[in-house]
């Protein structure tokens, strides 16, 4: 969701922004330059670590803990530089609250504004009170729009913004991670399909169903920490030593794997659930009839081993890893460390966001 400030002149619209990803105990960062016809270009990047308790229940309740992280950052751990102050920021979508409006007539945009809000009033579960909402049009037909409604509670996006005032930036776009994810995934040259996009989290994964646009999207209890957690108890190891099977043996073949696949069944188990009712929902409610074609996972929990290939045979569908690097120019600079490259699809998204989409 944009800032929906009036107030910034139009030569503001020229300069640069950059993407902050603030994740379960680490934040990452990136900025791009260009794009259009060529690859955009990494002007600067990095990641570090805060305290998680900083966060509660979405809401940053200690910014200051993460503002001195970040601006450590910033100072002696970046790869290249952060040039602007203009921010996008990434928000959880476990927090917010979305709806589809499916066939929705050509309106203007008062007649479009108030039919989102009594589409909200209805169905959104919340005092709207005490909502920020935003929209978009995700899907053009002939007269049977789709629109995507993004409700965030406003005590989780003003704790944001308090964070981005301390830091000395000016946040000018707020997006759910799963949003960023979507809005680099329109660069893939399979993005044109139906596809179920899988963002895994520390705790949760997010699901998002991406035709056009972002359609559908929800979260399921199936994040890189609880297979760690999962993994520890079956095995009888500590935390250090589960994190180290995880990502050496994960659900890729090995002496291991039968205890591995019995460990994360439970877990894997509610992933499946969520994807298939998803794209149930997705394909009984879809105009032309048309099929989710592939799943196609990112974040951090997606680096384990052999999860891909378990979910092509769960699933009965082509489960492939989204990586962001084939759509950035890394230039004289160091890429993303191999076993990271899908935790920077949500900050790539948000980067990837040019100005002017900001204050169209």
């Amino acid at each position: 969701m944009a800032n929906k400030t009036t107030t910034l002149p139009l030569f503001f619209e020229d300069k640069p922004l950059f993407g902050l990803d603030i994740g379960h105990g680490k934040v990452r960062v990136l900025q791009l330059h260009g794009g259009g016809h060529h690859k955009p270009k990494v002007v600067g990047y990095g990641e570090t670590t805060f305290d998680p308790s900083a966060i509660k229940d979405g809401v940053v309740e200690v910014p200051e803990a993460i503002a001195a992280a970040v601006l450590d950052l910033f100072k002696h751990h970046l790869i290249g530089d952060i040039t602007t102050q203009r921010v996008a920021l990434s928000v959880p979508i476990a927090r917010a609250f979305t709806r589809s409006m499916e066939d929705v007539p050509d309106l203007s945009t008062k007649e479009l504004a108030e039919a989102v809000q009594n589409e909200a009033a209805q169905y959104i579960p919340a005092s709207l009170d005490n909502l920020y909402i935003d929209y978009a049009q995700v899907k053009r037909g002939a007269n049977n729009n789709t629109v995507l409604i993004v409700a965030m509670p406003k005590n989780i996006v003003d704790s944001y913004v308090l964070l981005a005032r301390i830091l000395g930036l000016e946040a000018v776009m707020m997006q759910t991670s799963s949003g960023a994810g979507a809005h680099l995934f329109a660069r893939d040259p399979q993005g044109d399909t139906p596809s179920l996009l899988v963002d895994f989290g520390s705790d949760s994964a997010d699901i998002t169903v991406y035709d056009g646009g972002p359609v559908v999207s929800g979260t399921v209890a199936c994040g890189s920490d609880l297979f760690t957690e999962a993994i520890a108890r079956e095995l009888g190891l500590s935390e250090k030593e589960a994190l180290l099977v995880k990502a050496k043996y994960g659900l890729g073949h090995s002496k291991k794997q039968a205890q591995i696949e019995k460990a994360l069944q439970p877990t894997l188990a509610l992933l499946i659930k969520e994807l298939k009712r998803t794209a149930r929902y997705y394909e009984e409610h879809s105009h032309d009839k048309q099929k989710i074609t592939q799943v196609v996972i990112a974040g951090g929990g997606a680096n384990m081993p052999g999860l891909a290939e378990w979910l092509t045979s769960s699933l009965r569908l082509a489960v492939r890893s989204f990586d962001p690097t084939p759509y950035i120019d890394f230039g004289h600079l160091q890429p993303f460390n191999l076993t990271e490259r899908m935790s920077y699809v949500t900050v790539a998204g948000l980067a990837a966001i040019h100005p002017d989409e900001v204050f169209a």
